[in-house]
């Protein structure tokens, strides 16, 4: 918990400390009735006229609205800085997890991430709104409650200290069982929300399918275990509370059978109601002691679940990246735009390398192709341009530099991406195609809808105010393509990288596309990655991966001449020209 309370501020500290302020004085006013109580019952016996007993009784009034004050300006201030500190946590989360590579990715699940940035800082909110009153509250009403009773007879602090003594090893019993069961607890929560997740994204395939009792049963399964350990942990919990209870019923009963045994050998009258008195003080005291560790009780409830909340969302914080970032800002446009020397990658865990001894240069303003049978390594290649992933040996060099030396910004300023799965946002045509280019015009987003050649689309519908949902649920695949590629047509980077983003366009819109991007890219340099001779013929330059290498590289009549595999996929797709 400690490990993430260094994301408070100075000025939170601060309203911490003015909250322990507040609980202090409540307990203080709370404590302060018993004593008028003591004060009243004398007076009563001792004939004293009204205006002293309505004096002592107006003072008892005053401290139960002292107590209920300072007890509503605790809990608001202690409610603000747990909001603002939750409101700090799904900050720090959600920058962290934006610096992440795909390899940190691949170690945190993107159910898990989801349930650390919700679930998980619910519970440290609220362990910090409620729990943080707890803990300052329960010493310090311990504390002024047994300085009271010290002077009271040591038969009653005897019987006292027993009680004391078997809530608090009840208590260390139950975590000990409880912390463990609560750490599953959230694991069974990420598991949850996998299934449902699948179940919500995969409803298409699952009715295909029907598989629907399938995908129950896997629900039920995820919900019994999420149920099983929650009721493990509750019932454990719930036992404290009337074990407490019965504790403080014990001492209440065992307090009046001494205080009466003491009443009867007391020599005097004045002698016994004096112990009457102070039989009657001692039992209100220590109800407010085995009340703090009934309080201590809640605080075990709710404090266990929050610390493994809290060790999952520093988990998240504190992952050093795998990528990371250089100094470098500018370079100097060079002949060789971009430069693969000697370049190797394997991914994290993997087996064996993915891509081995690759070596290439771009010139600036040529088209690179990258060819290759399914699982060769073409998208793991052109992601190490962007440094997505850093190569294991070996440099990618853009302009001369080598991309670890640069800013991520920087470099990734330079490129326009457009990924083997099309990344919608939730939003209108406009947001998403302007998005790497926030300062874009109307016309200028247009014109690169033009290019994508999903104009058309656009004016049949709202034009640039046309609604698309998440991921681009209400779009073909094509379509989804099409917006993809004028989102990397509207920033005008210097470099084009286009993953296998055609292979949804029929043979015809492919053709027009890319003919219209031959026109806008200009003097840009492009990459394009694809599986379609038909879509890569024309290139300036062939790159055919297998296996993580390359086995040939040239123009399209080069490779008809030179490469086997290349001539092999020609042959499939029954491919005899390059499309111009």
């Amino acid at each position: 918990m400690k490990s993430i309370l260094r994301f408070l501020t100075v000025v939170q500290w601060l309203l911490i400390a003015v909250m322990a302020a507040f609980v202090s004085m409540q307990v203080w006013f709370d404590l302060e009735i018993p004593g008028y109580m003591t004060k009243i019952t004398v007076l009563l016996n001792d004939g004293s006229p009204p205006e002293a007993i309505l004096g002592e009784g107006l003072g008892m009034i005053l401290c139960s609205i002292g107590s209920v004050v300072c007890s509503i300006c605790a809990g608001g201030v202690a409610a603000y800085v747990a909001a603002e500190f939750a409101k700090t946590l799904r900050k720090q989360q959600f920058m962290k997890v934006q610096s992440f590579s795909p390899e940190e990715m691949g170690r945190f699940n993107i159910y898990s991430l989801i349930t650390r940035s919700t679930n998980d800082v619910t519970q440290v909110q609220n362990a910090v709104a409620r729990t943080s009153q707890l803990i300052v509250k329960v010493p310090v009403m311990v504390y002024i409650a047994l300085t009271k009773v010290a002077t009271g007879s040591w038969e009653w602090t005897e019987v006292t200290a027993i009680g004391i003594t078997a809530i608090v090893i009840v208590q260390i019993f139950m975590l000990s069982y409880v912390i463990p069961r609560y750490r599953k607890v959230q694991w069974f929560t990420d598991g949850m929300n996998r299934t449902v997740r699948e179940g919500m994204s995969g409803v298409r395939v699952i009715r295909a399918f029907n598989a629907e009792e399938y995908q129950n049963r896997k629900a039920d399964t995820a919900n019994d275990e999420l149920t099983e350990n929650n009721l493990f942990a509750s019932r454990l919990l719930a036992f404290t509370r009337p074990f407490n209870g019965v504790v403080q019923n014990i001492l209440t009963v065992a307090i009046y059978l001494i205080g009466a045994d003491l009443i009867f050998a007391a020599a005097s009258g004045e002698e016994a109601l004096t112990v009457f008195s102070n039989m009657v003080v001692f039992s209100s005291y220590i109800l407010y002691v085995v009340s703090s560790f009934i309080l201590l009780a809640h605080v075990a409830m709710g404090l266990p679940r929050a610390i493994v909340s809290a060790r999952r969302i520093n988990d998240v914080i504190s992952t050093d990246v795998s990528v990371v970032n250089g100094s470098r800002t500018d370079s100097e446009d060079t002949d060789v735009c971009i430069s693969f020397k000697d370049v190797s990658f394997t991914y994290p865990d993997g087996s064996g390398e993915t891509l081995s001894g690759i070596s290439f240069d771009v010139h600036r303003g040529e088209t690179l192709a990258i060819i290759g049978q399914t699982g060769s390594g073409k998208t793991s290649l052109v992601n190490l341009i962007p440094r997505l992933f850093d190569c294991t040996s070996g440099t990618v060099e853009i302009d001369g530099v080598d991309v670890k030396d640069y800013e991520l910004d920087a470099l990734r300023s330079k490129m326009g991406y457009a990924t083997q799965k099309p990344i919608l946002f939730s939003g209108t045509v406009r947001f998403n195609i302007g998005y790497g280019r926030p300062d874009a015009t109307d016309e200028e987003i247009m014109e690169a809808a033009r290019v994508a050649c999903i104009d058309a689309f656009l004016e049949a519908n709202d034009g640039l105010d046309t609604v698309i949902e998440q991921l681009g649920a209400n779009l073909s695949g094509g379509q989804k393509q099409r917006i993809s590629i004028a989102r990397a047509v509207c920033k005008r980077p210097e470099i084009y990288i286009f993953d296998d983003t055609f292979s949804a366009l029929d043979l015809k819109t492919d053709s027009k596309v890319r003919s219209n991007l031959k026109r806008m890219t200009g003097d840009s340099t492009v990459v394009i990655v694809s599986q379609r001779i038909s879509t890569i013929a024309d290139a300036d330059r062939i790159i055919v991966i297998a296996d993580g290498t390359v086995v040939g590289s040239g123009r399209h009549e080069e490779l008809m001449e030179t490469c086997e595999l290349y001539r092999e996929m020609a042959r499939i797709q029954e491919f005899k020209g390059a499309v111009r």
